[in-house]
């Protein structure tokens, strides 16, 4: 089971988030999302569970619980969608406008 945990707080890092959940079972992977170019945490992150029991009862205990003084959010992870905003080609489909028009009569 993949989880998204939101509203953490920017000290925790990867181990702090793998002991929060391994507490109810065990934990493939936890990730803290950083920001790339400051290395900051981003606030949340995401933690694998095999096993899905363990993991609804970890996002039920844990969801709306406080950590380091921050309400954390968790929901089970949504698959990561493709990215459509490449809209990619070229075509003949030119723009018109600017300046020196051809339509323009001076």
């Amino acid at each position: 089971m993949n989880i998204y945990v939101a509203n953490l707080h920017y000290r925790l890092n990867d181990e702090d988030l793998h002991q929060i959940f391994s507490d109810f079972g065990e934990v493939t992977s936890a990730k803290v999302i950083k920001d790339h170019e400051t290395g900051r945490s981003r606030g949340f992150g995401f933690v694998e569970m095999p096993n899905q029991e363990e993991g609804a009862k970890a996002m039920d205990s844990l969801n709306g619980s406080e950590i380091e003084g921050k309400q954390l959010m968790v929901n089970e992870a949504r698959p990561k969608q493709p990215n459509n905003n490449f809209k990619g080609g070229g075509g003949n489909n030119r723009g018109g406008g600017g300046y020196g028009s051809r339509d323009r009569r001076y």
